[in-house]
């Protein structure tokens, strides 16, 4: 297989807070905004792994009224419905710029050491070396609970490891990891944070609604010093600033940047 090379690979994770407004609706305009910033990045020859969620939230919006009470059901059952819902808005906007994008779907155990891993890397290696946009998320309609990541974080830094990835992006609703609770005006973005730095005891801890997603401060503080430690410098950021992908890539003040000491 020819293997197209790129002067940087970027592995993104998008997460639900991100892409939904105050309703729990998809809100398709940031969708069509991340994708131009991975459009203009690939032109600059840097690839993007795009990680993202939205498929619960997805499949609410056109099951809001249902008969399932089991709630790992009702879980498995918006995913299936939202997933294709999620890859036509993507399919499309990237297909609005010349782009092409794959779906891939994975659980916890495609990324054991062995066959499943193996696979895995084939899979992505063959995606990039066409110039496809690799967009993952978890398969939540087939995981079973003890297979399940711990929420899209942790996947993509599993994904940026796989890739060999020179950045990983985490997108939120909050501008990175703030010295205070994000709302009080005393508060200030931490700009960067080594891997053995305690920033943890400033996150403020929040009640989460179903479908809303399973990440929070705590654990992207978590997984960026995992990936940091690994050698991949990795940004938490607000994923609806303007040009946040862009400008992080292009070495902006940007976001809080978590990575190792030298």
């Amino acid at each position: 297989m020819e293997s197209k090379q790129y002067e940087k690979v970027v592995v993104v994770k998008v997460g639900t807070n991100v892409m939904t407004n105050k309703d729990n609706r998809i809100v398709v305009p940031i969708l069509k905004r991340l994708v131009d910033q991975i459009a203009r990045l690939y032109e600059d020859d840097v690839m993007t792994v795009l990680i993202s969620s939205g498929s619960v939230i997805a499949g609410m919006e056109v099951l809001d009224e249902n008969t399932i009470t089991d709630k790992t059901v009702r879980r498995q059952v918006y995913s299936a419905v939202g997933q294709p819902r999620m890859m036509r808005h993507y399919y499309s906007i990237f297909h609005d710029y010349g782009m092409r994008c794959a779906q891939v779907l994975a659980t916890k155990r495609d990324f054991d050491p062995g066959p499943h891993r193996d696979n895995m890397v084939n899979c992505y290696t063959g995606l990039l070396s066409q110039g496809i946009v690799p967009i993952a998320n978890e398969d939540d309609a087939v995981s079973l609970s003890m297979s399940m990541f711990t929420d899209n974080d942790q996947l993509a830094s599993l994904v940026a490891e796989l890739v060999n990835a020179d950045t990983l992006i985490l997108l939120t609703d909050t501008d990175g990891i703030y010295d205070g609770h994000p709302d009080h005006d005393e508060s200030e973005v931490i700009r960067t944070v080594t891997t053995d730095q305690e920033v943890e005891q400033f996150v403020q801890s929040s009640d989460k609604k179903e479908g809303e997603g399973r990440g929070g401060m705590e654990s992207k503080i978590g997984v960026a010093k995992a990936a940091a430690q690994k050698d991949i410098t990795t940004f938490i950021a607000n994923g609806k600033r303007e040009n946040v992908i862009v400008d992080i890539v292009n070495g902006k003040d940007v976001g809080t940047r978590i990575y190792k000491e030298d």
